[in-house]
């Protein structure tokens, strides 16, 4: 039973409905799941459909049947991205309101053709082209082309614009805002609103206060916590865990069909031996143990992971036990 001094943690699942759910996907969600479940906890299921080349119901039912066929519950959901349009419109809306926001005119291919550096997670770091547009020049742009809108963050030196957190198999990290990403979009010039306002809406309103994700996304925890802030939420805790990658270093990717849960079910795998595999890569048990989700409940440890945070290789060898 959880003391009185343990808090309840609430997770999620948060596919992305864009392909069938591959090994890397499974790693991410297992790994959360088992996060949530050895605490005591609960798990919410959230399809992040807002792009609308991913919004394909019968896509969100494969992924979340293959998460129920790998023994992976939840416990509210599913929420859709697609049907929250209001709540992050409303969200944006407040943060322009109080002068956090301004319309950006640079197109991808112009912001990648710059000089500037990129951040960890690849994207080019914003040289604030269009900080200081005038009235008259915004208006004469919009009468072309739909602007983006991007979230000011503090000037490097101002220290609300330094964001500090302990991350659950990386330990402690800092970020300057303004060195490492500078001022992000929070609105795509296509009117869709960007994944990083949409997360941390949906985290907050949701009650998630444990977010646990693949590594590629360490660099955006920064970025949603200052979001999370400006907008009065609490900040949840982080734990990103190692992502599957080819022989060639490649991250596993979805157009790798031969690597999703669809493809091995085909040749024959199981789920308690794909479990067992993801398992014993994160050091949670002895290589070749065939187990369930629910057994492992009680093997769970962040420092286990920790200690096995480096990327996990996907090679011939690990593919032949999984079938």
């Amino acid at each position: 039973m959880r003391g009185d001094a343990t808090p309840h943690v609430r997770g999620r699942f948060a596919p992305t409905p864009s392909g069938r759910m591959h090994l890397g996907n499974a790693f991410s969600a297992l790994m959360a799941w088992l996060s949530s479940r050895s605490a005591g906890g609960e798990m919410v299921m959230r399809v992040e459909d807002l792009d609308p080349r991913a919004q394909s119901r019968e896509r969100a039912e494969l992924l979340m049947h293959d998460l129920e066929w790998l023994g992976l519950t939840w416990d509210e959901g599913p929420y859709y991205q697609s049907e929250r349009a209001e709540l992050y419109g409303a969200a944006l809306e407040e943060l322009s309101a109080r002068g956090l926001t301004y319309p950006c005119f640079c197109s991808r291919a112009e912001l990648h053709a710059a000089t500037a550096p990129h951040a960890s997670d690849g994207a080019p770091i914003y040289p604030g082209t269009c900080r200081k547009l005038s009235a008259d020049e915004v208006a004469r742009r919009s009468a072309t082309r739909p602007p983006a809108v991007r979230l000011r963050v503090p000037d490097e030196g101002d220290p609300a614009g330094t964001i500090e957190f302990s991350d659950l198999a990386f330990g402690a990290r800092r970020e300057v805002l303004a060195r490492e990403c500078g001022d992000f979009l929070v609105r795509r010039s296509d009117g869709v609103v960007a994944y990083q306002l949409a997360v941390v809406v949906d985290d907050a309103l949701m009650g998630i206060n444990q977010v646990v994700r693949g590594c590629d996304l360490l660099g955006s925890c920064a970025r949603q916590i200052y979001l999370g802030r400006l907008l009065g939420y609490e900040t949840p805790a982080y734990g990103h865990v190692p992502l599957l990658v080819a022989p060639d270093g490649r991250r596993l990717s979805k157009r790798e069909k031969d690597l999703d849960l669809g493809a091995l079910r085909e040749r024959g795998a199981r789920p308690e031996r794909i479990v067992g595999a993801l398992a014993a890569a994160a050091g949670l048990c002895d290589p070749g143990t065939d187990i369930t989700p629910n057994e492992l409940v009680a093997l769970f440890a962040w420092d286990k992971i920790a200690a096995h945070r480096d990327s996990i290789v996907v090679d011939d060898a690990f593919l032949a036990r999984l079938v």
